[in-house]
């Protein structure tokens, strides 16, 4: 028989037997499929450890505690907080780091350690790309720019434009990377030459601002809030292109003159590189659902700051966008590394 004879008979039983391999096949697929999925362990089964870079009652501590809750009600496994605090963020991440990837490790944290650190210090105890799985996006804020209620100065342009006429004679606290990078940025985009004061922590950089020992700062709106609506300072302008909701009359400071001015600080979660995928989905979901609870809401109304969630892969490229941001403007202030 000639072999390159058409015979539709044959063609059609080859197709018939084709038919039966394939369903063969995919039949034990989806066997395969489903005792895959009947044997893998469901996540979470035991405590989920949250581990924040700050102090108990830290703006960090705060969210950690909040969504950790929401977390335990979705899933009934506890979730503890431990507060790693010391070294800009440097102890807690290094732990998380080095901690096992199974998803009941992980870190609530903020551009301090995934954007600033990096180009503060020579030599950091943890990589912030390659040490971890990004998760989900948490919260994000921005930070008022503030002077004594006393000051002559009414608006940004105000200031700017005093600053300009007498370089160096105007004086600015920060007792944080963000409040000082903040303030940084403000020289750059205005042109203009303010001296630099450092302090421990915000609130002392506050008394000093009340005191009229230093002239203005950029600083987080639960510190600066309060106090501009008690009236003892004056807020000038937003840092973020957004207005705050706690200060709806202020002015962006972009909007009030300083253009492309946009410096806020964010909070997100990450878990140690080579977690599982399906156990990162999950996290993803549970954190971003965790972000829209009530607790979560009452601390973001509180702080002046509002929820953010992104995929994984959202919150990876938007933390290389702000390494390199913090890193223009460090760089540019000549802030050495430590």
């Amino acid at each position: 028989m000639n072999r390159n004879t058409f015979h539709p008979s044959s063609r059609s039983a080859r197709r018939h037997v084709l038919a039966a391999v394939a369903a063969t096949v995919l039949g034990l697929g989806a066997l395969h499929s489903t005792a895959a999925l009947a044997q893998a362990p469901a996540y979470p089964t035991k405590t989920i450890t949250f581990v924040v870079p700050f102090a108990a009652g830290s703006a960090t501590d705060q969210l950690a505690r909040a969504i950790g809750q929401s977390i335990t009600n979705d899933t009934k496994q506890p979730v503890v907080i431990d507060n790693k605090a010391g070294a800009s963020g440097m102890i807690a991440a290094a732990a998380v780091a080095k901690a096992p990837a199974d998803g009941y490790t992980v870190l609530i944290t903020t551009n301090t350690t995934h954007a600033a650190n990096e180009h503060l210090y020579k030599k950091l105890s943890y990589d912030p790309v390659k040490d971890f799985a990004p998760l989900s996006g948490l919260g994000k804020g921005g930070q008022v720019l503030v002077v004594n209620a006393a000051s002559p100065h009414k608006t940004v342009a105000d200031l700017v434009a005093f600053a300009k006429k007498n370089p160096g004679k105007l004086s600015f606290g920060s007792g944080s990377s963000s409040s000082r990078v903040a303030g940084e940025m403000l020289k750059q985009l205005a042109g203009v030459d303010i001296l630099h004061v450092p302090y421990k922590s915000n609130p002392l950089a506050i008394t000093d601002l009340l005191g009229g020992q230093i002239d203005l700062m950029i600083t987080d709106t639960s510190t600066g809030v309060p106090q501009v609506k008690a009236g003892k300072l004056r807020a000038l302008g937003y840092s973020t292109q957004k207005r705050s909701t706690q200060l709806p009359d202020v002015p962006t400071i972009d909007e009030a003159g300083v253009k492309g001015y946009d410096m806020g600080y964010w909070f997100a979660a990450y878990a140690p590189a080579d977690t599982p995928a399906p156990v990162v989905a999950r996290l993803n979901e549970l954190l971003g659902a965790a972000t829209q609870s009530a607790g979560a809401k009452t601390f973001f109304d509180n702080a002046g700051s509002e929820a953010w969630r992104t995929s994984p892969d959202e919150l990876a490229k938007f933390q290389a966008a702000e390494t390199v941001k913090w890193g223009k403007v460090i760089k540019a202030a000549g802030i050495e590394p430590e």
